[in-house]
């Protein structure tokens, strides 16, 4: 029988370009065993003048899923696969968007502002107003739930990338879901993944804000991003990645202009030489060019655009050898991503309709 993997977890966040607060916030926690589950949370509070206490309502929501994962985390057992799914899919939603708008109710009742304690309570909660990405791993299963943009990306054993929790249908602009919304658990998707065979286990998950997936010229570029940290992963572990990554997202977020923030886990090998489903020494054989980007003697770069590439096309390669891909790309600053500009309002955001996937 196989041994249970062991996870590793790397938090780290940066702030936008010109900005005087990071909106986004953070959480990870755990090994993966039975009574430490991981626990990864980011939350993106929304920013910009219409939203003043974003970067509280983005602490609140990654505290609470913390605390949340943890309780559910502690319920896996074998033979409670099925009454677990409806409670995560169904009540744990419910349960987050419910502790977080009576946090920031009782915050607000603390600290009011200029409106008073008595202001309406949809508009207090619009003041906070924050998307949320969180995931738990325990022995024999893998649960996300996200509301809002930002990502879920896994690595499977085979190296294969995917986005679990994709909207079926792209946001509209800027508009996203909330947590301030009134029944926001309605727009919560749920990816429920039992993992029956450890050997069979993602890799690598990675929780980030839509200040990473913002700064490449396509959805490729992102993908690319994910492939060759794992295959850094792979070859270094976690040791060897841990100053590179804020460097990459200082860069990220050079030209996305937003806070850009990246939670991930790990799966530790517990042995030396070539880990499994892979080269040795975690390598891609053949001429896929993600070697490139995973070999670089440099930090590979997390943006699409190379030399002379136009930034909003699609044929962007982030494997290029130029030496400066920043130097040709637009002042970031002059394409800032507000989520209350031209009329958008997460109060008002596009719905996206609850999924879940499952593996069989």
């Amino acid at each position: 029988m196989s041994a249970l993997p062991t996870w590793e977890v790397l938090d780290t966040s940066v702030m936008g370009l010109g900005k005087k607060l990071n909106q986004d916030w953070v959480e990870t926690s755990g090994t993966g065993a039975a009574n430490d589950p991981v626990i990864l949370a980011v939350a993106d509070g929304h920013g910009s003048a219409s939203y003043p206490r974003s970067d509280v309502g983005a602490q609140f929501a990654a505290e609470l899923f913390a605390a949340r994962g943890r309780e559910f985390g502690a319920l896996v057992r074998p033979g409670r696969l099925p009454w677990l799914r409806d409670y995560a899919r169904y009540e744990l939603p419910e349960q987050l968007v419910r502790d977080w708008q009576a946090r920031v109710w009782a915050h607000w009742a603390r600290q009011p502002g200029p409106e008073g304690a008595d202001a309406p309570r949809e508009e207090v909660l619009r003041m906070y107003g924050s998307t949320l990405i969180g995931a738990v791993l325990a022995p024999g299963l893998f649960v996300a739930w996200q509301l809002g943009d930002g990502e879920l990306t896994v690595v499977d054993a085979d190296g294969r990338v995917r986005l679990p929790l994709a909207p079926e249908h792209a946001e509209l602009g800027d508009e996203t879901a909330s947590l301030c919304l009134r029944k926001a658990w309605h727009l919560v998707r749920v990816h429920w993944e039992p993992l029956p065979e450890p050997a069979r286990a993602p890799r690598l998950i990675t929780l980030s804000t839509d200040g990473l997936s913002k700064s490449f010229a396509s959805d490729a570029g992102f993908t690319e991003f994910t492939a060759g940290l794992y295959e850094r992963l792979a070859s270094r572990g976690l040791p060897g990645i841990e100053q590179d990554v804020p460097r990459w997202l200082e860069a990220a977020s050079r030209h996305s202009g937003d806070d850009t923030t990246l939670a991930l886990a790990h799966r530790a090998e517990s042995g030396g030489g070539e880990p499994e489903g892979g080269a040795p020494g975690g390598g891609v054989t053949g001429a896929d060019p993600r070697e490139a980007w995973a070999r670089a003697p440099e930090p590979a770069r997390p943006w699409g655009p190379g030399e002379d590439v136009d930034p909003t096309s699609d044929l962007s390669d982030p494997t290029s050898d130029t030496s400066d891909p920043t130097s040709k790309l637009p002042d970031p600053k002059s394409n800032l991503s507000d989520p209350a500009s031209d009329g958008s309002d997460p109060t008002s955001g596009t719905r996206n309709d609850d999924e879940e996937t499952e593996r069989p």
